[in-house]
Formats: C-alpha cells, structure tokens, sequence
C-alpha cells in the first residue's frame, strides 16, 4: 500500500500538557457500555501528539492522527486545532 492512499486513525481530545517542546499531551474520553450492567463508562486515554510549531494550549480541542514512530512514546501527530481555549 502506498503512503498515499493510506487510510490513517484520528482522534479528537483535548490538550493537558503542553511542556515538552514540540510534544503535546491530549485526552481522548470515549464512553463503553458495561458488559453485564448495561451501564455506560467513561474510559480515558492519553496520547502524546507531535506538535512541530508548539502552537496548542492546555485545554484546547485539537485532531491527531497516527503516525510512524517519532520517539519512544510519540506515535501521533497533530492534524488540526478544532477549539482553541480562552485566555
């Protein structure tokens, strides 16, 4: 498969730390139903997202999509801001 035509993930969270350089951390909740209750749960996930021109605030609604491997924990990289949050 060619890079392309290559369909990528994304996600869609919300930036909690913006202290690395060129490195983001975003929040993706996604809510599961329980197996036997039937109830549903917020589950929580943290991605580290690649931010080239360090221009993502915390709290600001952003769209990350996968990528190759940047670092040893850096498989993600930032698409576009969807929300900037309010000074």
């Amino acid at each position: 498969m060619s890079e392309s035509n290559k369909v990528r993930k994304t996600r869609t969270g919300s930036v909690v730390s913006n202290r690395m350089e060129k490195s983001i951390v975003v929040q993706v909740e996604r809510t599961v139903r329980h197996k036997v209750y039937g109830k549903y749960i917020k589950r929580t996930v943290k991605y580290v997202a690649d931010d080239p021109e360090n221009q993502c605030q915390i709290g600001d609604l952003v769209l990350i999509e996968e990528c190759r491997p940047l670092s040893k924990r850096k498989r993600w990289r930032l698409r576009s801001i969807l929300d900037k949050q309010a000074v």
